[in-house]
């Protein structure tokens, strides 16, 4: 009985794995889709975030059933709470993509992005899957040290961000009201996206450890101002 008990906290586990594995395929064929104006990609993208639903849907009904019927403590409570979390991060990470294929949709036969901003939207659509990758790494290994270090690379997204707006804010910009709107749609997308991917990584680390990860960052930060360092 035990054996299947934790067979069925496994599947979870391989819930979360190929949620953030589709989610991290989908904003990699939504900026495609976006970039080339791929009407045919782009509503591939769309019509499979039901799957995501979907798996979601069947994660939260295992965790409720394991809930009501193992009465979970300690470690293996944890993993549970903790896995419903996981899944409201990545089915979000799949409505993002969905929104950014869902542009492409809405502008085709139209480009949404202009030529000079393509650069800085493949990278950030690039960043968005590495992310969602490394997080999906995090989720089998349970690497607190590669889960703390996803923060970091987020602060990448940020830059991106930052620099789309000051595009917008230039006063060479020739783009129009609307494409200004589209633009700083899609750069909110891909940052939101990366932050749930970073969400995922700290609660992986609050699974494996007991203490959020923010609070563990705290307390291995080295100290500054230090004599003779």
């Amino acid at each position: 009985m035990r054996d299947a008990y934790h067979e069925e906290l496994d599947s979870i586990g391989d819930g979360l794995v190929e949620m953030a594995r589709l989610v991290g395929s989908a904003i990699g064929r939504a900026t495609t889709s976006i970039l080339d104006s791929d009407l045919k990609l782009a509503e591939s993208v769309i019509e499979a975030d039901q799957k995501v639903d979907d798996l979601q849907h069947d994660l939260e009904a295992k965790a409720i059933a394991l809930l009501a019927r193992q009465q979970p403590v300690a470690t293996d409570l944890r993993i549970v709470v903790t896995s419903l979390r996981m899944s409201a991060d990545l089915e979000r990470s799949g409505d993002l993509a969905q929104h950014v294929a869902k542009l492409a949709r809405l502008r085709f036969p139209e480009r949404a992005i202009p030529h000079d901003l393509h650069a800085t939207i493949l990278e950030m659509g690039q960043l968005a899957q590495r992310l969602m990758a490394k997080a999906a790494e995090v989720i089998i290994t349970k690497d607190v040290d590669l889960a703390l270090q996803l923060e970091s690379d987020d602060d990448e997204m940020d830059l991106l961000h930052r620099t789309l707006f000051q595009h917008l804010l230039d006063d060479k910009w020739k783009h129009g009201i609307e494409t200004a709107v589209d633009v700083t749609l899609l750069g909110r997308y891909y940052e939101r996206f990366a932050d749930h991917a970073v969400s995922v990584a700290k609660r992986v680390v609050y699974l494996v450890t007991g203490e959020h990860a923010d609070d563990l960052q705290a307390d291995i930060q080295p100290p500054t101002g230090v004599e003779g360092a």
